[in-house]
């Protein structure tokens, strides 16, 4: 896959594009604190039969690391702003996993002609009445960065799969390695998401739905079995023996859901 910019707004957005390869075009969009280069097994396992555009959103990858809007908005047009560069326009399924997938809902509840499927990984509409954005900034201000080496960063972050993506994506920079992204960023951004559940955009999308779960994820019964009630239209399954990253922990599973539901 090629690495391409588009550009909206004083911002960088990077992108992993397969290349012309039909009409059929996945956009993949990472979770908070996640890359495109997270998204690659996932773009692998799709190839040939889609094209496969995986997005570094603001604030994270090889995007503008520290830009000023961090607004649900602004996360938003990035992607219809990526659609009509490298797609022409036309409606595209969006996957996006965590914060990727309420921003994929966003986008196809505000923008339905740039959206014809919507995929959501571990998503739900947002809002929380917790400080669970105050603690994600926490853990990631905990980081002891720059790491002088692999090791070290390994030893602290650990072997889950997430700790690997993390491990794989580290900037070799002067003084060390550093993550592709900054803890106060990711506290700004995750922030919206927490503050407001979007129930009117969820009842707003029209593209055809599929709400895939982690049998040990972060989305509470109460939250899902509303989506599920509110649009009962939209494909619902559950990936067992996972958490909150499924496409790492599961990925085998994970595709053959998402191939499904393609198909």
């Amino acid at each position: 896959m090629r690495r391409v910019e588009v550009h909206r707004d004083g911002v960088t957005l990077s992108c992993l594009d397969s290349g012309p390869g039909g009409d059929d075009v996945v956009v993949l969009l990472h979770g908070l604190a996640g890359s495109a280069r997270e998204m690659l097994p996932t773009a692998a396992a799709l190839l040939p039969d889609h094209r496969v555009i995986a997005v570094d959103q603001r604030g994270h990858g090889h995007a503008t690391r520290r830009p000023e809007d961090v607004s649900r908005r602004a996360y938003v047009d990035d992607v219809v702003a990526v659609v009509h560069e490298l797609a022409g326009g036309r409606p595209v399924t969006i996957a996006g996993q965590s914060m990727g997938g309420h921003t994929a809902m966003l986008t196809a509840a505000w923008h339905p002609d740039v959206v014809g499927r919507l995929v959501m990984l571990e998503a739900g509409v947002g809002g929380d009445e917790g400080d669970y954005p105050a603690k994600l900034g926490a853990f990631f201000s905990s980081w002891p960065v720059p790491f002088p080496d692999p090791g070290t960063a390994a030893g602290f972050l650990g072997s889950t799969p997430i700790a690997r993506a993390w491990l794989d994506d580290l900037e070799q920079c002067a003084d060390g390695l550093r993550p592709r992204f900054d803890a106060d960023v990711m506290r700004a951004a995750i922030t919206p998401v927490a503050a407001l559940a979007r129930w009117d955009e969820w009842q707003r999308v029209k593209a055809p739905t599929l709400l895939v779960l982690a049998e040990r994820g972060v989305i509470e019964a109460p939250e899902s079995q509303r989506m599920l009630r509110t649009r009962p239209e939209v494909t619902h399954t559950v990936i067992a023996d996972c958490g909150h990253d499924a496409h790492l922990e599961q990925h085998d599973a994970w595709i053959r859901v998402l191939r499904d539901f393609l198909r």
